[in-house]
């Protein structure tokens, strides 16, 4: 018999069967494990209770709970131990059920050794992946802003990002976060943040997007007393206020171009000049940005400067849309039920299995914003102690109701409802629906105007220089007058 490895695992077998007993207990410790053996599902739910467990076989049938019922309330109780369902029948109803209720796997009798070999390789496999993530969540357990919101999922894509967030957070260097409106790319900033050596320090974020250009160079770079008009004091503005943390630009991709060009010059020589000032000052920040919008295309449509997005991109992170990690769907519902319940509702309240497949067949176009969201909104018009399914039918709602006429009316309350859905402390509606309105008319008048400026201002009804400047700030190309 192998001595027990450093790797081995503790495992519980669950069987009525003394021959079933014997086969796994001899066959897991030939193979460096710590086996457990008991007759019934009483006895395997009492050790799983008692002692921590790796690894469980159990019985789908044997006296007492059967092995769905332990597995059940293993689950319930918040043990995570990986459970094999042994069954005398491979039958889809055993299969379903047994993966449904949380099982690693299925194993059918009578079995070989070769496949009771490769259940624990994959029950070792999980256990160092949740180990991992374990780690990870350590080393950004931190990053909680102020309303309570952290990093929750379980899925492959996000550990990718919690492995990135651990390999970056250590580095001085500056870091691109894309990804979908409310996919959580400032809690991503707030994790690398936490785990940095700056975490003791300011972190400061501005958004790009929420503030008009001729008050955003004031609130990045300050400015001094009387530098322009209703200017009656002076601001250090949010690089100083940053100096030894980090300052996070979200929506970089809104900036105007010519502040872009001093963005960069700060970044290139470390020194910030305020509006209306002659001295500059030594700053010492961390640059974390973030965007929605394709900067490479803001590149090619001459809105986004080349040299910033290299200067910015030196670890690019790219957040996937939540219907692209839909495993986290459920972790982030029962989440989010566990921190508004109680603010929200009256007493406890709960999340079913039903509710939540219907959470998950929903795509999130608002991503884990609208989920948020959506969450909210039930346990305040619930009236019960369960969040039942019809909860959310206003979900089934937006997605099948029919598409209303399509007039200018409609498209700004169907892009206003959007919004405000997908973020409901958006500040920026206004602007929004703004430029895509005026983009798409200047477009059409000076494609109509074969891209004669002049004529294009009259037909608008604006002055010639105004049009060029939302030329510019648009990132509009001039149609060919060839």
């Amino acid at each position: 018999m192998m001595t027990h490895s450093e790797t081995g695992m503790q495992i519980l077998v669950a069987d009525d069967e003394p021959s079933i007993r014997f086969v796994l207990q001899e066959a897991l410790e030939d193979l460096g494990h710590h086996v457990t053996v008991v007759e019934d599902g009483d006895a395997a739910l009492g050790a799983l209770t008692r002692a921590r467990f790796d690894l469980a076989f159990l019985d789908i049938r044997m006296p007492g709970q059967t092995g769905i019922e332990v597995l059940q309330q293993c689950r319930a109780s918040g043990n995570d131990v990986a459970i094999v369902i042994i069954t005398a029948q491979n039958l889809l109803e055993n299969a379903v059920e047994s993966m449904k209720a949380g099982a690693l796997d299925y194993l059918v009798k009578p079995f070989a050794l070769a496949a009771v070999q490769a259940l624990t390789e994959k029950a070792l496999s999980t256990r160092a992946l949740k180990e991992e993530v374990r780690s990870l969540r350590r080393a950004v357990g931190r990053a909680v802003l102020p309303g309570g919101d952290r990093l929750v999922g379980s899925s492959h894509a996000l550990l990718e990002i919690f492995k990135t967030v651990g390999k970056v957070a250590p580095r001085n260097v500056p870091v691109l976060i894309t990804g979908e409106s409310g996919t959580g790319k400032e809690l991503v900033a707030h994790a690398i943040h936490a785990a940095s050596p700056r975490a003791e320090k300011p972190f400061i974020a501005v958004n790009a997007a929420a503030i008009p250009r001729e008050l955003l160079e004031s609130e990045l770079f300050g400015h001094e007393r009387g530098a322009f008009t209703g200017a009656t004091t002076s601001r250090a503005g949010r690089f100083r206020e940053a100096s030894g943390g980090t300052l996070f630009l979200d929506e970089i991709g809104d900036m105007a171009i010519d502040l872009q060009a001093k963005l960069l010059r700060v970044l290139q020589s470390g020194e910030v000049t305020p509006v209306g000032g002659r001295g500059q000052e030594i700053v010492d920040v961390r640059i974390i940005a973030a965007t929605h919008h394709d900067l490479d295309q803001g590149v090619r449509d001459g809105v986004f400067r080349e040299d910033l997005l290299y200067r910015l991109r030196v670890v690019p992170m790219s957040i996937p849309p939540l219907r692209d990690r839909a495993e986290d769907i459920r972790t982030l519902a029962l989440h989010f039920v566990e921190r508004y319940a109680r603010e929200l509702a009256e007493g406890s309240v709960s999340l079913p299995e039903q509710s939540i497949e219907c959470l998950e067949t929903y795509p999130w176009p608002g991503n884990v914003r609208e989920l948020e969201n959506a969450i909210k909104r039930a346990l305040v018009l619930s009236t019960n102690e369960v969040l039942a399914p019809e909860e959310f039918d206003f979900l089934t709602e937006k997605s099948t109701s029919p598409p209303k006429e399509a007039t200018l009316e409609n498209f700004i309350i169907r892009e206003t409802n959007l919004l405000f859905d997908r973020d409901e402390n958006a500040n920026d509606i206004y602007q929004h629906l703004q430029q895509r309105v005026e983009r798409s008319l200047l477009e059409v008048v000076l494609e109509r105007t074969q891209g004669n400026q002049i004529r294009a201002a009259a037909r608008l009804g604006i002055n010639r220089n105004t049009l060029r400047k939302k030329i510019t700030e648009l990132g509009i190309e001039l149609p060919n007058r060839g």
